[in-house]
């Protein structure tokens, strides 16, 4: 057995600041590791192409906590979890609750309610960038330059 699901989102926990997941980390692990699981999967499906590590995963089940086939280097570990944060934001400007802010009045109500999912929107933008950006970093960076230098582009 590979890595186990936990050493990711323990890295994703360290990149984001939710005091409710923060709430059911500390409560239940098990909840926590299925809930985020699933984002942890979209993360593993956009790096598959260019992680240089199999990323083959068996998801969680019963009392067996998921884990990849390999043990993941700590740049692989890492270029997860900012995928899975990612993926996690993007839940957030979907969240449709999160457009109901309590406040009194009536016209400072729906130019707050504007500007938090404009916030949220930016930032989730922000980090899609980015993350795409590392991808190609690390593509850039995994590459075989020598074969390149002679032509042979990889078939």
């Amino acid at each position: 057995m590979g890595t186990n699901l936990t050493e990711v989102l323990d890295l994703f926990m360290l990149l984001q600041n939710d005091y409710r997941l923060l709430d059911l980390y500390t409560s239940s692990s098990a909840s926590f590791n299925t809930y985020l699981e699933g984002w942890l999967l979209y993360a593993i499906n956009d790096f598959d192409g260019v992680c240089t590590q199999s990323l083959t995963y068996t998801p969680t089940s019963g009392s067996t906590t998921g884990y990849f086939s390999e043990t993941l280097t700590n740049e692989n570990k890492l270029m997860l979890s900012q995928l899975t944060v990612r993926y996690w934001m993007a839940k957030e400007v979907q969240d449709v609750l999160q457009m109901n802010l309590n406040l009194e009045d009536h016209d400072f109500k729906h130019f707050a309610e504007s500007q938090n999912l404009g916030e949220k929107q930016r930032m989730h933008n922000f980090k899609r960038e980015e993350v795409a950006q590392l991808i190609v970093d690390y593509g850039y960076k995994h590459n075989d330059w020598t074969s390149w230098g002679s032509q042979s582009f990889g078939g």
